[in-house]
């Protein structure tokens, strides 16, 4: 199984080629968070608007939501089931079972008893399989052709609603969930991620933790993995993605057919639950971590919106990022064209229970001091007229609108993206994006830029060697923006 893990920030282009892949942990692919190629020219604004993702949906009965988008190019077919589950539901004593219970969907049920005969008839039917644990929703999917879409929806729908959750293959996969977090905990650059989701929600730092806890995998119980199903795996919680080689009509009516009478909760488990309320940050904090690196991240992290909240703020910051990674914009060729860093981003990640917003630079050591000197100049000047142009503002709205209408290429992966919406941010958020994203204005991004970077508290991170932290010696108030005048 695979665990996606969301921090603070996409990690951009040449920092994905230089840290390893479990280093900042994978992440969903959303249209926000895939940065403009590092040395492409920015493209001019489109003159006619891209064709958006024409999505069908329906809501069953029992609340489960049927969504599909519709693609005959070739006769594949990927089914996914999204649970409104994850980290953001964990407190501390139940932190990773969410991640736990991810490895367990894809394992015995009331249909077939046996793990490796259920493995089997997947592989001769060539149906690809996997799940992804996040902070606001654990998905699952099958990717098969066409003619086998029945039989998928059958299988999805005895994995999740009749699970057996046999204590053999229990005891295995507990141990398979602590192999993901001693691997984590191996490579240096986990513990800036670390740091960060510990700093800025420090009250609650389980719900931004979907790898999980290790004591608390180490006593789970199947009972606790009942515990999760009845209360967020009900179809007034979830729903199934399906794109591709479909025909609305027919998916309709297996959906009905498969899951109609999956019995609804009776209770919101949201409202039974209440989401945490993550204080703001009193102050500002910085902090150096020790790892054996050769080079020297720079990570300074806000608050920022959070969707049902601040909705035109989470555009707004949409925009602004992708202004940024413009190869001419004033942010690179400030930071990148100098010399001071060799990559550079800010990013915005789309929640519901707040999105951080996340500056990451990679530099060396004897530029450190002087790149974070120069970040913070120009975190102080973002709200500055002059700043970008109209051109880049509109560069940047074409650039988004590009990437969405790229990601489709690729349905199977799209469908992640479409789960992903629906939890953190509800269908309608996804339908209206692109629409109000060409809507964004210089107000618009001005009043995100006020309201949650310039001047906010943050946390500065420096993520550097030993030794090299002997030479140059930099402090936590210099990663604050405190200077010595």
């Amino acid at each position: 199984m695979e665990i996606s893990v969301k921090r603070s920030l996409v990690v951009f282009l040449l920092l994905l080629t230089l840290l390893s892949p479990q280093s900042l942990l994978a992440r969903v692919a959303t249209p926000q968070q895939r940065a403009a190629k590092p040395g492409t020219a920015a493209p001019a604004p489109a003159p006619a608007r891209l064709p958006e993702a024409k999505l069908i949906s329906h809501v069953l009965p029992n609340g489960l939501e049927v969504i599909i988008l519709e693609d005959h190019s070739i006769p594949l077919v990927t089914i996914e089931l999204a649970v409104k589950n994850g980290s953001y539901t964990e407190p501390p004593e139940l932190n990773g079972l969410s991640h736990l219970y991810e490895h367990m969907f894809f394992k015995q049920n009331r249909a077939i008893a046996n793990a490796e005969d259920y493995l089997r008839t997947i592989g001769q039917m060539g149906i690809a399989y996997n799940g992804t644990t996040r902070e606001e929703v654990v998905n699952y999917y099958f990717t098969t052709t066409s003619p086998n879409i029945r039989t998928a929806m059958q299988f999805m729908k005895d994995a999740s609603r009749y699970p057996l959750f046999d204590e053999r293959e229990f005891v295995r996969e507990k141990q398979v969930v602590i192999g993901e977090i001693d691997r984590n905990e191996s490579n240096p650059f986990f513990y800036l991620s670390h740091e960060m989701n510990n700093r800025l929600f420090s009250k609650y730092t389980s719900r931004k933790n979907p790898l999980g806890n290790r004591q608390t995998v180490s006593g789970a119980t199947t009972e606790m993995m009942r515990l999760i199903q009845q209360r967020y795996y009900v179809p007034n919680n979830s729903a199934l993605v399906l794109t591709g080689d479909v025909n609305p009509a027919e998916v309709m009516k297996m959906a009905q057919e498969f899951y109609g009478d999956w019995p609804k909760r009776e209770k919101d488990p949201f409202v039974e639950f209440p989401l945490v309320e993550h204080p703001p940050l009193p102050k500002s904090e910085g902090a150096v971590i020790i790892q054996p690196v050769q080079n020297v991240i720079i990570n300074i992290g806000w608050h920022g919106p959070s969707i049902g909240k601040d909705n035109p703020a989470t555009y707004a910051a949409d925009v602004f990022s992708f202004i940024l990674r413009q190869p001419n914009s004033r942010f690179q060729r400030n930071l990148v064209d100098t010399g001071l860093v060799t990559g550079v981003d800010l990013g915005y990640y789309t929640q519901r229970n707040v999105g951080p917003i996340s500056l990451i630079a990679q530099t060396t050591p004897d530029k450190a001091r002087a790149a974070i000197k120069a970040l913070y100049e120009e975190v102080a000047h973002f709200n500055d007229k002059d700043y970008y142009t109209d051109e880049q503002l509109e560069s940047a709205k074409a650039l988004l609108e590009a990437d969405d209408l790229y990601s489709r290429e690729k349905l199977s992966d799209y469908t992640h993206t479409l789960s992903f919406w629906w939890a953190s941010t509800g269908l309608e958020y996804f339908r209206g994006y692109l629409p109000r994203l060409r809507a964004t204005s210089r107000a618009d991004i001005s009043r995100y830029i006020g309201t949650y970077i310039q001047g906010k508290p943050h946390v500065g991170l420096a993520l550097i060697s030993n030794e090299a932290q002997g030479r140059i010696k930099i402090t936590p108030e210099e990663l604050t923006g405190q200077f010595n005048k």
